[in-house]
């Protein structure tokens, strides 16, 4: 059972699940509109986080996409494990293609914790090539033959939003434990007693029957799970971070840097984007061509650098130093409440503005 309303054009419609459908009222079911955008909250979220991004998508993109804003993994439900919601979101897209069967491509826009729940749905979700089944032992690792899909779907964006994805655990990935080392290492021995399941991936403490933590499994494809394969058959890749004032999600973990990769940005305003600093296209770089360029850098944090780097980002740096509510970086890069947090309104529009925009380098990836 599904509640519909109608509002300046756009169509929203709430399921029984709390997951909110949105479109545009001016195009119909049997549309041009065949482009699947799936939102996915954080930790501690809703489908409703993700309100105001989605509408601007709707009202700019009538006639290319449908938003589905996942409610499966919500409040309480988010501190099970990435790896249980990844496979709850799993099952949530594929309901969303079946009610959906002229939807033909696929992004991803994930906040926070989200981005590894996504990453960990996508491996689930993932379908290789006729060339990768018919050999699979080399085409799998090929960057020039990825083209699998995403449940049958072109997989097109997948974007995070101040995501951890190098984890919580080293110095000063949390920046409101001010890069104390004890406490660091005090967070790290407790966290499972706030965060349960979900804040051991974090940190990377959980042991799953002697396997290597989860967020170092999803460097590659991992059993059945295709987590690498799912990520390079996107066509592109763009994580969006918080070069400070963000107090849970460090800035190297959520651009995938080493301290020392870093930029140093000028204070200038782009009038376009004024909360957009810095902008940076990385290729990929396999292992054995990768420079370690922090001498000083955590072990395990330098082993997920090094292997989310061999498929190429586009990495976007925001900052709200200025901002009065600066200390809600975390919510206002996702415009979580409209009435808060609408600085952030600009990081949404360069998004959306980048959106259909294809790689014009081959050989990013």
């Amino acid at each position: 059972m599904e509640n519909s309303v109608q509002q300046n054009g756009v169509c929203t419609s709430e399921s029984v699940d709390g997951s909110r459908d949105v479109w545009s009222s001016k195009v119909s079911d049997s549309s041009s509109a065949d482009h699947l955008v799936v939102m996915v909250n954080g930790i501690m979220g809703s489908a409703t986080d993700w309100k105001f991004a989605a509408e601007q998508f709707v009202k700019e993109l009538p006639d290319k996409v449908f938003v589905h804003c996942s409610e499966r993994n919500v409040s309480m439900l988010t501190l099970d494990g990435v790896d249980v919601m990844g496979e709850r979101l799993a099952e949530e897209v594929i309901d969303v293609i079946r009610r959906k069967p002229n939807m033909r491509k696929i992004s991803i826009v994930a906040h926070s914790v989200g981005g590894l729940v996504a990453r960990y749905a996508i491996g689930r979700l993932y379908r290789p090539s006729e060339r990768e089944c018919m050999d699979d032992s080399c085409a799998r690792e090929s960057k020039e033959d990825a083209s699998g899909t995403i449940c049958g779907l072109e997989a097109m964006n997948f974007i995070t939003v101040a995501t951890p994805h190098l984890g919580s655990r080293g110095h000063k990935q949390v920046p409101f434990l001010f890069g104390v080392s004890a406490i660091e290492k005090i967070a790290s021995c407790i966290i499972h007693l706030i965060l349960r399941r979900t804040g051991r991936h974090l940190f990377l403490t959980d042991d799953d029957e002697g396997k290597p933590p989860l967020l170092k499994r999803m460097l590659e494809d991992f059993e059945e799970l295709h987590f690498m394969s799912a990520l390079r058959t996107f066509k592109r890749r763009i994580v969006y971070s918080n070069a400070g004032c963000d107090h849970i999600v460090g800035w190297r973990t959520s651009s995938i840097r080493r301290n020392n990769e870093l930029p140093k940005w000028e204070n200038t305003v782009n009038e376009k984007y004024p909360h957009i600093v810095y902008e940076e296209h990385c290729k990929a770089c396999e292992p054995e061509h990768c420079d370690l360029l922090d001498d000083n850098s955590d072990k395990v944090e330098e082993e997920l650098v090094t292997g989310l780097s061999r498929v190429s980002w586009e990495k976007v740096d925001v900052s709200f130093h200025r901002s009065r509510q600066r200390s809600a970086a975390h919510s206002i890069i996702q415009v979580k409440d409209q009435a808060l947090h609408l600085e952030g309104a600009d990081v949404i529009r360069h998004m959306i503005d980048h959106f259909l925009t294809q790689k014009t380098d081959d050989s990013l990836d």
